[in-house]
């Protein structure tokens, strides 16, 4: 029987899954994702990042800063360097979105999925940049 928590949080902040593959190795994708200082080179909707960790670590915190400026508070929750998966929160005014991230091996390239949980309007907007930015991070 699931998990009536579960039940619970699929129905008020629902999951999207984003998926993308490209010719850049694994290690290449998951470093990326791994120094928050790289993320405004393939992340568009990302102009800086503002945080004192070098390397995403679990209890991680600070701000991307977004091209017109915008501020986003940001927690690192998993990192899983092995599994090459990492877990994060991000508040949007008064939103959190729940972001779980991943990186395989995908024939000579790299496979990333990210999953997406929050109020619906706030993961359908995000989600056009976002598709747009993993296809950006597994690019050679």
């Amino acid at each position: 029987m699931p998990d009536p928590r579960s039940i619970v949080s699929a129905v008020v902040s629902p999951t999207l899954t984003l998926r993308a593959t490209g010719a850049a190795d694994a290690s290449t994708a998951w470093e990326r994702y791994a120094i928050p200082a790289l993320w405004p080179s393939w992340s568009p909707q990302i102009s800086r990042v503002e945080t004192a960790a070098q390397r995403i670590a679990p209890g991680a915190v600070g701000k991307v800063i977004g091209p017109l400026g915008a501020r986003v508070r940001f927690v690192i929750d998993e990192v899983d360097e092995a599994a090459r998966t990492w877990t994060w929160r991000v508040r949007v005014g008064p939103a959190t979105l729940l972001l779980f991230h991943s990186v395989d091996g995908h024939g000579d390239g790299a496979a990333t999925i990210l999953r997406v949980q929050g109020p619906m309007p706030l993961v359908a907007g995000y989600a056009p940049l976002a598709q747009l930015a993993l296809r950006r991070l597994v690019r050679p």
